[in-house]
């Protein structure tokens, strides 16, 4: 194992999750639910904590693993999560509610994410979170930085993609869309951007005042 695989490692298990995510991780697994590793949820935490969201969106509400990470750095903020998968959503619901989450701070939207979010007020929210369709995450970018206000922060997991986007001999159509959306989004004064190599990459771009 090398130097780097060992730090990921170490980074990954440095994480002590709390009973209720690791129940919902195990139905996660369970269900065939990709979530959020335990230390790219522990950033997310630290995310929403040092930007004092009150409003938060969720794009992909899998079973409620990255929205119990959320409250843990937020515990005050209202989560908007939408996802297409009802069944997932029932056992996200199930699993806020046994942390102890009142029902009026977080609204589960059933349906398709492109339909939901024009509906969504811009500059609205502290921190967008994107987690879902790889294959669609340019458009969910770019409706999370309309709807994020002025240093409001959008967070998109698997940035790095299974280690593909980093070599340059993969050319899925997945991997190309990530590292489009990187080569955009380095290239853009309208963001402050950073990737962090935990999980499968956690991409975070804050939002240039106007």
């Amino acid at each position: 194992m090398s130097d780097k695989e060992s730090n990921w490692r170490f980074a990954e298990e440095f994480i002590t999750e709390s009973d209720e995510i690791v129940h919902a991780r195990q139905h996660s697994i369970e269900l065939g639910v990709d979530a959020v590793s335990p230390a790219v949820g522990a950033q997310i935490a630290v995310i929403v904590a040092a930007t004092g969201a009150t409003r938060i969106i969720e794009i992909g509400t899998g079973v409620g693993v990255s929205g119990l990470w959320l409250f843990s750095g937020a515990p005050g903020a209202t989560l908007t999560s939408i996802d297409i998968e009802v069944e997932h959503q029932q056992e996200a619901r199930r699993a806020f509610s046994e942390a102890g989450i009142p029902l009026n701070r977080v609204r589960l939207i059933s349906g398709r994410a492109l339909d939901v979010l024009p509906r969504m007020n811009e500059r609205s929210y502290d921190v967008v979170l994107v987690d879902a369709d790889p294959g669609k995450v340019i458009e969910y970018v770019e409706h999370g930085l309309r709807l994020v206000r002025a240093g409001g922060t959008v967070l998109v997991t698997h940035a790095l993609w299974r280690g593909r986007v980093a070599d340059p001999t993969k050319r899925d159509e997945t991997t190309v869309g990530y590292r489009t959306l990187l080569k955009e989004i380095a290239g853009s004064d309208a963001v402050i951007s950073s990737i962090s190599p935990v999980g499968d990459g956690l991409l975070q771009l804050t939002k240039r005042g106007d």
